[in-house]
C-alpha cells in the first residue's frame, strides 16, 4: 500500500486531492490505527493476565499446602505431647509436617516471582508513543518510520520487566 504521505487513497498525488478526500484518507488511517493500537494492548494484556494467573494460582497452592502442613503439624504436636517420650508417632507426622512448609515455601516463592515480573504493556506504549511522534511531526520521519522503529526497538519477553 502506498504511503498517505505522498498519495492518497486513490493513488493519486496529496496535491491532486480535494480537502474532503484528504480528511477520508485521515479518518480512515486514523481509525486502522486505532483498531491496531487495541488489539496490540489486548495482545499484551492477555499475556500479563496468563502470567498473573499462573502467579495467583501458585500462590494459592501455596496456602493449600501451608494449611495441610499446618494440620500435620499441629497433629505432630498433639501426638507429641500425649506420647511424651513415645517419639516414633509423632516424629513422622513433625517430618511430613516439615516437608509440606518447605514445598510451601517454595511453591510460594516461585509464585511471588512470576507476579514480580509482570509490567506495563511495553510494545503498545512505545507504539503509541512513536505514532504520536510521527503525528506531530510528520514530515520528519519516513515512510513508515514508526513502524521500523517498533519493530527494531521493542523489547522482547525476554527482556527484564521493569521493577517498581
Amino acid at each position: 500500500m502506498a504511503s498517505t504521505r505522498t498519495y492518497g487513497g486513490e493513488g493519486r498525488p496529496v496535491e491532486e486531492q480535494s480537502l474532503g478526500e484528504l480528511f477520508a484518507t485521515m479518518s480512515r488511517d486514523m481509525s486502522l490505527l486505532v483498531r491496531q493500537e487495541i488489539d496490540l494492548a489486548k495482545s499484551e494484556l492477555g499475556e500479563a493476565a496468563k502470567r498473573a494467573g499462573m502467579g495467583a494460582g501458585l500462590l494459592g497452592g501455596a496456602g493449600t499446602i501451608a494449611l495441610w502442613g499446618l494440620f500435620l503439624l499441629c497433629f505432630a504436636a498433639g501426638f507429641g505431647v500425649a506420647a511424651g517420650a513415645n517419639i516414633p508417632i509423632w516424629a513422622g507426622f513433625l517430618t511430613v509436617g516439615g516437608a509440606f512448609l518447605i514445598l510451601a515455601a517454595g511453591l510460594g516463592a516461585f509464585g511471588a516471582l512470576s507476579l514480580k515480573k509482570i509490567g506495563p504493556p511495553q510494545r503498545t506504549m512505545h507504539s503509541v508513543k512513536a505514532d504520536l511522534a510521527m503525528a506531530k511531526h510528520p514530515r520528519s520521519t519516513a515512510n513508515n518510520g514508526a513502524a521500523t522503529a517498533i519493530d527494531n526497538t521493542v523489547p522482547t519477553d525476554s527482556a527484564p520487566a521493569p521493577t517498581q
